[in-house]
């Protein structure tokens, strides 16, 4: 969503902090918020002022004409605020159908000033650029300002000066107040600009002789803009509508949505409700909503929602979970319907966010079954078999009724069997996994003709590219301009007229980032189609250097260069004329700059969500000048079958071929949403010979094209014999092809549906899943234009369900006229499955590389050994934890990892002079790198140096468990020549013991279940001293026994087990890990000193050389 409302209160902040100063705005910052949580006793001791002035108090809760509803306190004193707050705060009111509580206020100065005194200004944004309005009179009884207010269209990129404004819209103002109001209202528009509002309203504005007072605001912001802004704004928060409530739930949704590339909103409309849902896609939301509404259920509608944008399971569990504990807080004595809906998703993986779903429901089965909760599923897309598969064994195993469809029933089929409306038929179990297209079984007589770039209902023409648009017969130039181009009166230089045809079956493509999945995918469907060529030329992803990538044509593989300038990709790709864009919202404005910068590039398709709504007209008002046609933002693209797809329009191959998108039919739709225009594909297929050509313009309120631009073009495309639009609630786009089907510029049939009809039925304003899903005023709503369409002479279904029905009614009368001639099909070839995408569905097995046992990466939360990386932190479990986890995939005592913690602190350091961090020094001076160094030194450590705790260990174990007595072992090791490991020490003795070992000693004692090891080889050093003082256990034998005797007697493992690590080495791991510490530390201490390079003195070495060689 872009255009959010934010409170007076915030609006007022903006304004005196950031208006430029020579605006002589007055009261700056002089404002009192009172919430319930305020104390009226204390507001003079925070807020001096309050004593000396006479107050203005108010609600501030997004409420219009306050005035008139007689919710402005005026000319009071403190004492007489109070009073009127003790009479309005926490009262309930009703505002036209909306209910609400008063809970929010402000109180501000009063300003003394006469009628005379009070304007009116306001600015809001459109497609064509910015208008000021306007009056000289303001205040309660203004009227109607649309019609009488003076106006001034800023264009976009463009502004307002002191004489513009002046001339324009001060006309009847008088002379002395001129100056200072041009001064602010350029200054307003300039905060306007700045700060990326979108709507901004003042009234009254009221010009004394002491400046300019700002005393009611109204206003909203583009919310996309906070990468902008952020450093302004601050942390924005926007109150919900007059009559809904602020719910934590809403809150947390928003939360997951932000720091998620997904889109997940929430809506509460009414939360005792006993109709839920939980509906992928912005469009495919307001369809279901709509479908409620339709068979009366608008009182009982709990929620508006969607998900959409490929959540993860994790992701969607959280959605899932949050719908669910909503529902199930209170009865209702019909029960409760859940509709998990959704159209034919272009590329979610609906098994993967369905098994979110499902652990949801599994989590609430007690609570769903206890509120009698019915469950109703239908999907398409991605794997979308599966994902009903185990949607319909959740509903078995749990018990709950749970109804699972696919994309044999219609959309919103489910809705009217949940209501009770139609009964829940028993269909046949359909296909388990979505790779029906490894196999050509098309059994339907009527498919495509041979030639697949033809037009499906007449012969093949020898060029697909038709020239720019001319005016049609009796139908002056300007009027076609004014139809095509409605920013005609804001772009008069250098207009260029854009081509009717945007793809062909010789269309070549650069892609801007790197999105191989969607690659791939327009590979198959171009071979699919029998392109002689990939589409795709090339890829730029300015993160790496210039390589190539390997991708798939049908069979065999192809390399795809990848550019990290767009320049070098123009430059040497000239055949280049359509760009796909995949940049972040962050990035898309700059990147589809530069594109437009090559006379090459035609069309350029957006595919970024969340642009801000002034950069998006910025790019569209460019993309005019030079002819550019620009599908998108916040768009899936669109597709031309048999010749062309925008990145993963269409869906997997599968769904290519259901809703024969391999070749061209005879019917071209628009519509805004993405998820819908898939839907549309599937519809279209099933009751006309298929899509000629199908665009999503994208659901942001000033998309780069409009419906009209498109119908045109199909007008204009001989191939192309009806036309579908899908419009929806918000915008005034679809008045434009009612004005032209009653001009008969366009004289083909138009099937049209408006969705988002729910909105009038709500008491309060909803904002749904596309940003520009919102109606401003009545002529806006979905009613309304779909009525508008119906008086044109468009074909205008009654609701979403019977869209079907009327295209196939308007296609077989173009049937039965001869208008349309279905051709004879030829299957198209066949294209093997990725092996990644086979693996997934489970068609495949192959033996893994490697395998693992102690970590898993791949889901939502790190897990070590089966243990959630929150869990690891929640129990505090610290380093030894972590490696009784990893190294040994069990849970050790608290002891046990307190012991593994004091063997690394004990074992971390000993001096520079050791050969380990001798060789970490003399490599840390050559100039090398940390690794490199640290490797240098762990090198060193074996048998002689560090490596004796596996080797101790083993000896002592071996002694032990042999029975032999510790006499008897010392004896045998000096009888086969062999060290003892772990005993002896270079200065270490009984007199001067090792300080290390004795606090390993005191709490190895203390807290060990067992010491059977340790006692025995410290036996041993009672025997190795008694020869040699310095023969003493050190620290590596210490560490060594003591490990066996955990290992041994902890309770975590069997005897074969606790030898198994001695033998594999994991006790030298800790010596390992324990020394890399000060290797590090030494390699750190020497760059800081910076320490030259390192060179051994002469008088430390003894040349010994033979005498031969000396002479």
């Amino acid at each position: 969503m872009s255009a959010k409302a934010i409170s007076e209160q915030t609006g007022k902040e903006f304004l005196y902090k950031y208006i430029n100063q020579s605006a002589a705005v007055q009261n700056r910052a002089r404002y009192v918020n009172v919430t319930p949580a305020t104390d009226l006793n204390l507001l003079a001791q925070q807020h001096p002022w309050l004593l000396s002035e006479r107050l203005v108090v108010k609600p501030d809760q997004l409420l219009k004409r306050r005035g008139k509803l007689g919710l402005v306190g005026i000319n009071l004193d403190l004492q007489g605020v109070k009073e009127w707050l003790k009479g309005h705060l926490m009262k309930e009111i009703t505002v036209g159908r909306a209910k609400g509580v008063l809970k929010n206020f402000l109180i501000e100065p009063f300003v003394p000033h006469t009628q005379d005194e009070e304007f009116y200004v306001c600015i809001y944004a459109t497609r064509e650029g910015d208008h000021v309005l306007f009056y000289h009179e303001g205040g309660v009884e203004v009227g109607d300002v649309d019609a009488k207010a003076q106006r001034l269209t800023v264009a976009v990129d463009d502004k307002p000066s002191d004489a513009q404004v002046k001339e324009q819209l001060l006309t009847h103002v008088p002379d002395d107040k001129k100056d200072v109001l041009a001064s602010f209202i350029v200054g307003l528009f300039n905060l306007y600009e700045d700060l990326y509002f979108t709507y901004l309203e003042i009234n009254p504005l009221v010009v004394t002789k002491d400046g300019v007072y700002v005393l009611d605001m109204a206003a909203k912001i583009d919310a996309t803009a906070d990468f902008i802004c952020k450093s302004k704004w601050g942390d924005v928060e926007f109150p919900p509508p007059f009559g809904r409530e602020a719910y934590p739930e809403e809150a947390y949704v928003a939360d997951l949505d932000a720091k998620s590339g997904a889109s997940l909103k929430l809506t509460l409309l009414n939360p005792r409700g006993r109709i839920w849902t939980m509906v992928a896609g912005g469009g495919a939301s307001v369809v279901y909503s709509d479908t409620i509404c339709d068979l009366g259920g608008v009182d009982e509608l709990a929620n508006y929602g969607e998900y959409s944008g490929a959540p993860s399971e994790q992701q969607t569990y959280d959605y899932a979970k949050t719908i669910l504990s909503l529902m199930t807080r209170e009865k209702h004595v019909e029960g409760k319907v859940l509709i998990i809906g959704g159209s034919i998703a272009n590329f979610t993986n609906v098994a993967a966010t369905f098994k979110g779903i499902v652990r949801a429901i599994k989590d609430y089965q007690g609570p769903l079954k206890e509120h009698e909760v019915s469950i109703f599923v239908r999907r398409g897309g991605p794997n979308y078999q599966e994902g009903l598969r185990v949607m319909g064994e959740v509903g078995k195993t749990t018990g709950i009724p749970i109804y699972v469809f696919g994309t044999e029933t219609h959309m919103t089929a489910i809705v009217g069997m949940a209501l009770g409306h139609r009964p829940i038929p028993n269909l046949p179990p359909v296909a388990v996994h979505t790779a029906n297209f490894l196999l050509n079984a098309n059994s339907s007589p009527m498919t495509p003709a041979s030639s697949r770039t033809a037009s499906f209902s007449e012969p093949k023409t020898t060029n697909d590219v038709t020239p720019p648009k001319k005016s049609k017969a009796g139908l002056p130039p300007e009027s076609l301009h004014s139809l095509l181009w409605p920013l005609k009166n804001v772009v008069t230089d250098g207009w260029k007229a854009k081509a009717t045809t945007l793809f062909s079956s010789r269309t070549k493509a650069i892609v801007w980032g790197m999105q191989t999945r969607a690659v791939q995918g327009m590979l198959d469907f171009d071979y699919v189609c029998s392109r002689d060529q990939p589409s795709v030329a090339a890829i730029v992803y300015p993160f790496t250097g210039d390589h190539k990538q390997k991708f798939y044509w049908g069979h065999k593989e192809i390399l795809v260069p990848v550019y990290k300038n767009m320049a070098d990709a123009m430059k040497k790709h000239p055949e280049v004329d359509v760009m796909i864009s995949f940049a972040s919202l962050r990035s898309a404005y700059d990147s589809t700059l530069e594109a437009m910068q090559y006379p090459q590039v035609h069309t350029i398709a957006i595919i970024a969500e969340g642009i801000p709504e002034a950069q998006t007209r910025k790019l569209t008002k460019i993309a005019d000048e030079k002819g550019v046609t620009i599908i998108g933002p916040a768009t899936v693209g669109g597709i031309k079958p048999g010749c062309f797809k925008i990145g993963n329009t269409g869906g997997m191959l599968d769904n290519i071929l259901a809703s024969k998108l391999y070749r061209p039919g005879s019917v071209a739709y628009v519509s805004r949403s993405g998820g819908m225009s898939n839907e549309l594909n599937n519809i279209i297929s099933l009751t006309t010979d298929g899509v000629y050509e199908g665009v999503a313009i994208g659901g942001d309120r000033y998309p780069g094209t409009t419906f009209m631009d498109h119908v045109l073009r199909y007008q204009d495309t001989p191939g192309i014999k009806m036309i579908v639009v899908l419009g929806e609630i918000g915008g005034t786009d679809e008045y434009k092809i009612c004005q032209g089907i009653k001009d008969n510029v366009i004289t083909k049939p138009v099937v049209c549906w408006c969705i988002g009809t729910c909105a009038t039925m709500f008491a309060s304003e909803v904002q749904f899943g596309h940003a520009g899903a919102c109606a401003h005023q009545a002529s806006e709503t979905a009613v309304a234009k779909n009525q508008a369409l119906r008086d044109a002479g468009a074909y205008v279904p009654n609701s979403f369900d019977e869209l079907g029905n009327v295209i196939k009614s308007v296609y077989d009368d173009l049937v039965a006229k001869g208008t349309i001639v279905p051709a004879q099909e030829v299957p198209p070839p066949t294209v093997p499955m990725d092996y990644s995408w086979a693996r997934e569905l489970g068609l495949i097995r192959k033996p893994a590389s490697f395998m693992t046992s102690i970590c898993d990466e791949r889901g939502q939360e790190l897990i070590y050994a089966g243990m959630a990386i929150t869990e690891v932190f929640k129990e505090e479990m610290g380093i030894g934890g972590v490696l009784g986890l990893l190294w040994f995939q069990r849970r050790l005592p608290r002891y046990a990892c307190q012991f593994i913690e004091m063997c690394l602190m004990v074992t971390a350091d000993h001096g520079p002079a050791v050969s380990g961090a001798h060789n970490t020094i003399v490599c840390a001076r050559a100039g090398k790198d940390l690794i490199s160094s640290l490797t240098s030194g762990l090198l060193t450590i074996g048998d002689r140096f560090g490596g004796a705790l596996d080797a101790a260990a083993k000896q002592f174990s071996k002694a032990f468990d042999s029975g032999m007595l510790p006499m008897e072992f010392v004896n045998k090791m000096k009888k086969d020549g062999k060290l003892i490991m772990g005993i002896g020490h270079r200065v270490k003795s009984v007199n001067n013991p090792d300080m290390r070992v004795q606090i390993l000693k005191d709490f190895v004692k203390q807290h060990f279940p067992s010491t059977q090891l340790l006692d025995y080889a410290l036996e041993v050093e009672k025997i190795t001293t008694s020869k040699k003082p310095n023969l003493i256990l050190n620290v590596d034998g210490f560490i060594g026994v003591s490990f066996v005797d955990l290992l041994r007697t902890c309770g975590g493992f069997t005897r074969d087990e606790a030898d198994e690590f001695v033998e594999i080495g994991a006790l030298n791991g800790i010596f390992v890990l324990g020394r890399s510490m000060g290797f590090i530390g030494h390699y750190l201490d020497q760059k800081r000193l910076k320490q030259g390079l390192y060179r051994h003195p002469w008088d430390d070495i003894s040349y010994v050389l033979p005498e031969h060689m000396s002479m």
